[in-house]
């Protein structure tokens, strides 16, 4: 069973639960360090609370809500990146308590080292990478839109945002000449992307297609993209009573502005009235299988999101031949005598 093969790897993957009795999010890793003490890492989940058992490191490898860095915060046992510190800390009105690095850097994490490695997916995105006792080589990725710098590895811990090979809406390439052309159509236009990620991205692009203007936004993403982006340009506040220049602001504020301004929302999801021009900060299907073949693991874990696109990549990986568990088969397993 795959389950066995990770023991026998030296790793323990296992879903810790909170107060309530219910799962907590996303996953925790446990094994042995070199020194031969039991770890554990707690990867993009709630902060425990009260004098219960604490994880050696929450590992928050982005800013994104649905990684629960707003919870994870909050604990000295926190770990990640300078710009997603700073993104947290925007977001969320509250001040970061654990431990920061810039990414690239090696890290140490009570005697394990562990490296870093960028994603893409947002500003400050990590992937993390040590080895057990064994020598076996972990990778956690969280979101990626860019594996090209990640390293092989013998467990793979990853996401399925877009993992589902029968989803349409699984298969897709960035439309970037499609959003240079309404960028420079005539009049003025609004580009729907949430506040942290998506817009830091879309002011990237529209840069570089060579747009030096000024570009209008709400106060909490301005800041946020003053704060990630080192070239941003000129960026102003957002008056919804403008008719003129480029806006970028979150989808749900499209139909605030005036009536005749050119609308897109910047994603893969067509649920949207506005029309939708191809934007992603994730890989595809196509993408998701390839980094998984590049990367070559043993097992592939698959934790992220919510939902059954975990299940459904996995058994993907499954039928092309590569050993996979998702996070549904992974039960309340703590155990005092592992390994």
């Amino acid at each position: 069973m795959i389950s066995k093969k990770l023991i026998d790897l030296g790793v323990l993957a296992l879903r810790q639960r909170n107060s309530r009795g219910t799962f907590k999010p996303h996953v925790s890793i446990r094994f042995r360090d070199n020194a031969g003490d039991l770890r554990t890492f707690s990867i993009d989940t709630t902060r425990t609370l009260g004098k219960r058992l604490q994880p050696d490191a929450y590992l928050i490898t982005h800013a994104h809500s649905d990684h629960h860095g707003k919870s994870a915060m909050l604990s000295p046992n926190a770990v990640c990146s300078e710009k997603t510190a700073m993104a947290l800390e925007i977001r969320h009105d509250r001040k970061y308590a654990g431990s920061v690095y810039r990414l690239g850097d090696e890290i140490d994490i009570q005697g394990t080292k562990v490296k870093t490695f960028p994603t893409q997916h947002a500003v400050g995105a990590t992937a993390f990478y040590w080895e057990n006792e064994v020598g076996t080589r972990i990778l956690v990725t969280g979101d990626v839109k860019d594996a090209s710098r990640l390293p092989p590895c013998d467990v793979l811990i990853t996401e399925a945002n877009y993992g589902d090979p029968a989803d349409p809406s699984c298969h897709f390439a960035d439309d970037l000449e499609g959003m240079k052309s309404a960028l420079f159509d005539s009049g003025p236009v609004a580009f729907g992307a949430y506040e942290f990620g998506k817009a830091q991205r879309a002011v990237e692009l529209i840069r570089d297609f060579g747009y030096d203007g000024a570009i209008c936004m709400e106060a909490r993403t301005r800041a946020l993209t003053r704060s990630m982006l080192e070239d941003a340009g000129e960026l102003e506040g957002l008056g919804f009573e403008k008719d003129n220049g480029v806006f970028v602001v979150a989808p749900w504020d499209l139909n605030k502005l005036p009536w005749n301004m050119k609308k897109y929302v910047l994603s893969c999801r067509m649920d949207y009235p506005y029309p939708v021009i191809k934007i992603s900060d994730h890989l595809d299907v196509h993408g998701l299988e390839n980094m998984v073949k590049k990367l070559s693991p043993e097992v592939t874990l698959v934790y992220h999101p919510s939902g059954h696109r975990p299940s459904k990549f996995s058994k993907h990986l499954n039928s092309i031949g590569i050993d996979s568990i998702s996070i549904d088969q992974i039960g309340n397993v703590l155990s005092n005598d592992f390994i």
